[in-house]
């Protein structure tokens, strides 16, 4: 049994979920890049997905309401213009969002990305949760989504689990769920994916400062 958690553990080091060791940002820096989306209120999981074996690598939330935050638990991302408290991202503009996604599709995993249109109170019921879960330890991104997702009004079907494809399958399941792939053929590693969308926000926020 030990040598199969060992062996889970290091899956999830490289495809992204581990033990995270992102610089945390001030409040400042959190309230200068907060962003709000005009749309209507809404949860979106994002699972990250093995393209040779199907199974599952990393799960996070993105959350839109109040402001738009993505929580990632134990996740791998990071960007200069994107402030990490813990394990919450604030700022998510579009860009970020579509850098998001980009740094985690690749060669060997896409992206399913499932969203959910919801009340301004269950968006901040979540947002709140994202904010108090705190650092999560590695390899436990789905049971940390999982655990919030139950305790929001309207998702307490959801059972918690350890298993990205599994917390998906569940999603699907709830009433007005629009599902997608995200797919990329670059290279498959992770860490040069996040330098080239790094670089590439910070190309766009140098033009928008101008």
């Amino acid at each position: 049994m030990l040598r199969i958690l060992i062996a889970c553990l290091l899956a999830a080091t490289v495809a992204g979920c581990a033990i995270s060791n992102r610089p945390q940002a001030d409040q400042a820096e959190v309230v200068s890049r907060s962003y709000r989306d005009s749309g209507p209120s809404t949860l979106t999981l994002y699972t990250m997905i093995n393209t040779r074996t199907g199974s599952g690598a990393h799960t996070s939330l993105m959350i839109s309401g109040s402001e738009r935050v993505i929580f990632d638990p134990a996740g791998s991302f990071r960007a200069d213009v994107v402030p990490v408290k813990d394990d919450v991202l604030y700022g998510i503009t579009p860009a970020v969002e579509q850098a998001y996604r980009s740094s985690h599709a690749r060669e060997t995993h896409y992206v399913r990305v499932q969203t959910i249109q919801v009340s301004p109170q269950q968006a901040e019921i979540a947002l709140q949760l994202a904010k108090q879960s705190g650092p999560v330890a590695g390899a436990f991104c789905t049971n940390s989504t999982s655990q919030l997702l139950k305790q929001v009004p309207g998702f307490e079907q959801i059972d918690v689990t350890f298993y990205p494809v599994n917390l998906s399958d569940q999603f699907a399941q709830i009433p007005g769920v629009v599902t997608e792939e995200y797919r990329e053929n670059d290279d498959e590693d992770l860490q040069k994916g996040l330098a080239v969308n790094n670089a590439r926000l910070n190309q766009l926020d140098g033009v928008s400062t101008q």
